[in-house]
Protein backbone atom coordinates (compact mmCIF):
# COMPACT_ATOMS: atom_id res chain seq x y z
CA UNK A 1 0.00 0.00 0.00
CA UNK A 2 1.55 3.21 -1.33
CA UNK A 3 1.39 7.07 1.20
CA UNK A 4 -0.92 8.30 -1.13
CA UNK A 5 -3.33 5.74 -0.99
CA UNK A 6 -3.17 5.93 2.52
CA UNK A 7 -3.37 9.58 2.82
CA UNK A 8 -6.93 9.17 0.82
CA UNK A 9 -8.19 6.29 2.66
CA UNK A 10 -7.44 6.60 6.49
CA UNK A 11 -5.52 10.10 6.92
CA UNK A 12 -8.23 11.97 5.27
CA UNK A 13 -11.65 11.03 7.03
CA UNK A 14 -9.49 11.17 10.23
CA UNK A 15 -8.86 14.82 9.36
CA UNK A 16 -12.86 15.33 8.81
CA UNK A 17 -12.88 14.21 11.95
CA UNK A 18 -10.24 16.60 13.53
CA UNK A 19 -7.50 14.47 13.80
CA UNK A 20 -4.58 15.42 12.01
CA UNK A 21 -2.08 11.94 11.31
CA UNK A 22 1.82 13.13 12.16
CA UNK A 23 3.11 10.25 10.31
CA UNK A 24 6.63 8.61 11.61
CA UNK A 25 6.51 10.55 15.07
CA UNK A 26 5.75 8.02 17.47
CA UNK A 27 8.34 8.26 20.80
CA UNK A 28 10.75 5.62 20.55
CA UNK A 29 10.03 4.10 23.90
CA UNK A 30 6.23 3.80 23.48
CA UNK A 31 5.10 0.78 24.92
CA UNK A 32 3.65 -1.32 21.86
CA UNK A 33 0.28 -2.04 23.48
CA UNK A 34 -2.22 -1.90 26.33
CA UNK A 35 -3.94 -5.44 27.69
CA UNK A 36 -4.83 -6.82 30.59
CA UNK A 37 -5.71 -4.14 32.96
CA UNK A 38 -7.73 -4.94 36.07
CA UNK A 39 -10.42 -2.73 38.19
CA UNK A 40 -7.36 -1.46 40.45
CA UNK A 41 -5.71 0.04 37.13
CA UNK A 42 -8.80 2.61 36.30
CA UNK A 43 -8.88 5.58 36.94
CA UNK A 44 -11.90 7.45 35.30
CA UNK A 45 -14.19 6.76 32.26
CA UNK A 46 -17.82 6.96 31.93
CA UNK A 47 -20.62 5.28 30.49
CA UNK A 48 -23.81 6.09 28.24
CA UNK A 49 -26.59 3.30 26.58
CA UNK A 50 -27.50 4.36 22.84
CA UNK A 51 -30.58 5.56 23.81
CA UNK A 52 -28.95 8.47 25.65
CA UNK A 53 -30.44 11.77 23.86
CA UNK A 54 -27.73 13.55 21.75
CA UNK A 55 -25.49 10.67 22.65
CA UNK A 56 -22.60 11.72 19.89
CA UNK A 57 -22.25 15.08 21.33
CA UNK A 58 -22.16 13.71 25.20
CA UNK A 59 -19.80 11.26 24.22
CA UNK A 60 -17.66 13.56 23.03
CA UNK A 61 -17.83 15.76 25.45
CA UNK A 62 -17.18 13.28 27.95
CA UNK A 63 -14.33 12.14 25.78
CA UNK A 64 -12.88 15.45 26.01
CA UNK A 65 -13.39 15.89 29.71
CA UNK A 66 -11.68 13.04 30.24
CA UNK A 67 -8.43 13.60 27.55
CA UNK A 68 -7.76 16.95 29.53
CA UNK A 69 -7.98 15.97 33.41
CA UNK A 70 -6.30 12.28 32.53
CA UNK A 71 -3.54 14.11 30.75
CA UNK A 72 -3.88 12.69 27.35
CA UNK A 73 -3.07 15.63 25.33
CA UNK A 74 0.26 17.32 25.59
CA UNK A 75 0.41 21.48 24.92
CA UNK A 76 0.36 20.97 21.54
CA UNK A 77 -2.89 18.93 21.94
CA UNK A 78 -1.13 15.55 20.65
CA UNK A 79 -1.10 11.98 21.16
CA UNK A 80 -1.36 8.85 20.11
CA UNK A 81 -3.88 6.51 18.21
CA UNK A 82 -4.08 2.87 17.55
CA UNK A 83 -4.54 2.51 13.79
CA UNK A 84 -4.73 -1.00 11.45
CA UNK A 85 -1.44 -0.62 9.95
CA UNK A 86 -3.70 -1.33 6.05
CA UNK A 87 -6.29 0.59 5.19
CA UNK A 88 -9.13 -1.87 5.90
CA UNK A 89 -11.97 -0.41 8.21
CA UNK A 90 -13.06 -1.71 11.45
CA UNK A 91 -16.55 -2.51 9.19
CA UNK A 92 -14.99 -4.63 6.83
CA UNK A 93 -13.79 -6.60 9.34
CA UNK A 94 -16.70 -7.30 11.07
CA UNK A 95 -18.33 -8.28 7.49
CA UNK A 96 -15.19 -10.48 6.87
CA UNK A 97 -13.94 -13.97 7.21
CA UNK A 98 -10.40 -12.72 7.59
CA UNK A 99 -8.41 -11.54 10.69
CA UNK A 100 -8.11 -8.29 11.58
CA UNK A 101 -4.94 -5.80 10.24
CA UNK A 102 -2.01 -5.58 12.92
CA UNK A 103 -2.48 -2.18 15.03
CA UNK A 104 0.06 -0.02 15.74
CA UNK A 105 0.42 3.38 17.56
CA UNK A 106 -0.21 6.77 15.19
CA UNK A 107 0.39 9.82 16.20
CA UNK A 108 -2.27 12.99 16.00
CA UNK A 109 -3.32 16.38 16.58
CA UNK A 110 -6.30 17.19 17.87
CA UNK A 111 -7.66 20.18 15.69
CA UNK A 112 -9.79 23.12 16.89
CA UNK A 113 -13.06 21.44 15.18
CA UNK A 114 -13.33 17.49 15.95
CA UNK A 115 -16.08 14.94 15.70
CA UNK A 116 -14.36 12.15 17.39
CA UNK A 117 -17.53 9.72 18.36
CA UNK A 118 -19.30 11.06 15.30
CA UNK A 119 -17.34 11.23 12.44
CA UNK A 120 -14.50 9.74 13.70
CA UNK A 121 -16.66 6.48 14.22
CA UNK A 122 -18.06 7.14 11.32
CA UNK A 123 -15.04 7.11 9.31
CA UNK A 124 -15.02 2.97 10.87
CA UNK A 125 -11.46 3.12 11.81
CA UNK A 126 -12.32 4.85 15.76
CA UNK A 127 -15.31 2.76 15.87
CA UNK A 128 -18.33 1.16 13.66
CA UNK A 129 -20.65 4.42 12.86
CA UNK A 130 -21.20 7.50 14.34
CA UNK A 131 -22.56 6.79 17.76
CA UNK A 132 -20.55 3.24 18.05
CA UNK A 133 -17.24 3.99 18.60
CA UNK A 134 -14.13 1.55 19.34
CA UNK A 135 -10.67 3.16 19.42
CA UNK A 136 -7.48 2.75 22.21
CA UNK A 137 -5.30 6.27 22.45
CA UNK A 138 -2.19 6.76 24.77
CA UNK A 139 -0.25 9.92 25.79
CA UNK A 140 3.05 10.27 23.94
CA UNK A 141 4.71 9.88 27.29
CA UNK A 142 2.69 6.08 27.83
CA UNK A 143 1.41 8.26 31.38
CA UNK A 144 -2.29 7.55 30.35
CA UNK A 145 -4.35 5.30 28.47
CA UNK A 146 -7.67 5.97 27.14
CA UNK A 147 -10.15 3.02 25.73
CA UNK A 148 -13.17 2.79 24.46
CA UNK A 149 -15.45 0.40 23.17
CA UNK A 150 -19.03 -0.40 22.19
CA UNK A 151 -21.60 -3.26 23.92
CA UNK A 152 -25.15 -4.64 23.82
CA UNK A 153 -26.65 -1.65 25.81
CA UNK A 154 -24.06 1.58 25.17
CA UNK A 155 -20.54 2.79 25.17
CA UNK A 156 -17.56 2.33 27.51
CA UNK A 157 -14.72 4.51 28.00
CA UNK A 158 -12.08 4.06 30.65
CA UNK A 159 -8.73 5.89 31.60
CA UNK A 160 -5.76 3.95 32.79
CA UNK A 161 -2.63 5.89 34.58
CA UNK A 162 0.74 4.46 33.77
CA UNK A 163 -0.14 1.36 31.53
CA UNK A 164 3.66 0.86 31.31
CA UNK A 165 3.98 0.44 35.10
CA UNK A 166 0.83 -1.60 35.89
CA UNK A 167 1.55 -5.01 37.09
CA UNK A 168 -1.57 -6.65 35.66
CA UNK A 169 -0.55 -5.00 32.27
CA UNK A 170 2.80 -6.01 32.43
CA UNK A 171 2.23 -9.64 33.41
CA UNK A 172 -0.13 -10.04 30.72
CA UNK A 173 2.23 -8.75 27.86
CA UNK A 174 4.73 -10.87 29.43
CA UNK A 175 2.33 -13.54 28.71
CA UNK A 176 1.45 -12.34 25.57
CA UNK A 177 4.68 -12.23 24.23
CA UNK A 178 6.02 -15.78 24.85
CA UNK A 179 2.83 -17.28 23.77
CA UNK A 180 4.39 -19.31 20.82
CA UNK A 181 1.63 -21.87 20.15
CA UNK A 182 -1.25 -19.67 19.66
CA UNK A 183 -3.37 -19.87 16.69
CA UNK A 184 -3.67 -16.54 14.72
CA UNK A 185 -1.48 -15.19 16.87
CA UNK A 186 0.04 -11.95 15.42
CA UNK A 187 4.14 -12.75 15.31
CA UNK A 188 5.18 -8.77 14.66
CA UNK A 189 3.31 -7.74 17.81
CA UNK A 190 4.70 -10.23 19.97
CA UNK A 191 8.26 -9.49 18.53
CA UNK A 192 7.25 -5.75 19.37
CA UNK A 193 6.31 -6.36 23.18
CA UNK A 194 9.41 -8.61 23.55
CA UNK A 195 11.62 -5.76 22.35
CA UNK A 196 9.90 -3.15 24.63
CA UNK A 197 10.16 -5.45 27.42
CA UNK A 198 13.40 -6.08 27.22
CA UNK A 199 14.43 -2.74 26.87
CA UNK A 200 12.66 -1.10 30.15
CA UNK A 201 14.61 1.04 32.05
CA UNK A 202 15.64 -1.07 35.50
CA UNK A 203 14.34 1.99 37.14
CA UNK A 204 10.80 1.40 35.79
CA UNK A 205 10.98 -2.00 36.22
CA UNK A 206 11.46 -1.49 40.00
CA UNK A 207 8.60 0.96 40.34
CA UNK A 208 6.84 -1.48 39.04
CA UNK A 209 7.20 -3.76 41.12
CA UNK A 210 6.29 -1.59 44.43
Amino acid sequence: MGTQERERKVYRPLRRAGLEVIPDAVPDSTMPFVYGYRAEDIVGGFSHPYETPRLVERLNEDWYDLAVSSGLLDNRREFLVLLPQGIRTHRAFMHSSRRAAPAAWTRVRLLDRWDIMGRGAASAFLGIHAGHPGFGMMALDSSVFIGCSTGERGVDVIAVRHPDRSENILRELEWFASSRDRPYTDRALQERIAVWLAGRAPSAARRSDR
